[in-house]
């Protein structure tokens, strides 16, 4: 990578960092660490302070994600693009700015693919809400969607690095998962209610 690109990958990393559900709750006054389940994410914003915080969250981290990786396909093309993307969902799940505690990355995943290839994020964040309204739970949307993640974009004409990339975001989101897939498993996943 040349130095531009590297920038734009680090910098993606910063702007990941940036987390809504910690900022969103701050702002009236709540540490969503101290709520719920303690992740700072939309499922948790929405159980802890209702559909508009949670709606702003997912909106926050979304176009984080869109603007990562839209900063590096403008800086070193799609593979870039796709590095930024990534990068950008690791800041999510690990951020500096919150002494790497973050969320799940569903979200900021989301964002990188609706720059990328917007008909696939369309096409993925429409799955996802279906999902996570019929079955009640944003988890299983979102493995669901990390799993096809890597198919739709092969499926769209990417190959090499974005692969790779796009591999990484879908891996990262389903390892971040992991407490909600054995807790799936055993029965015992909350339901989304609010």
């Amino acid at each position: 990578m040349d130095p531009s690109a590297i920038a734009a990958v680090v910098g993606a990393y910063l702007l990941g960092s940036v987390d809504f559900g910690v900022i969103v709750p701050r702002m009236r006054g709540i540490d969503i660490y101290s709520r719920g389940s303690g992740n700072p994410g939309a499922t948790n914003v929405l159980r802890s302070m209702g559909r508009k915080a949670a709606a702003a969250v997912m909106l926050g981290d979304l176009a984080k994600g869109c603007a990562a990786a839209a900063i590096g396909d403008l800086v070193g093309g799609e593979a870039v693009g796709f590095a930024s993307g990534f990068a950008a969902v690791v800041g999510h799940c690990y951020p500096i700015w919150h002494r790497f505690r973050g969320g799940k990355g569903a979200a900021a995943a989301g964002g990188m693919v609706l720059w990328l290839e917007p008909i696939l994020g369309l096409a993925l964040l429409l799955v996802w809400a279906v999902l996570a309204t019929v079955a009640k739970r944003a988890s299983v949307a979102s493995i669901v969607v990390a799993a096809a993640l890597v198919p739709g974009v092969y499926g769209f004409g990417h190959r090499g690095w974005s692969l790779i990339w796009s591999g990484a975001a879908a891996l990262l989101v389903v390892v971040r998962h992991r407490g909600n897939i054995r807790r799936l498993v055993v029965g015992a996943e909350r339901r989304i209610e609010a």
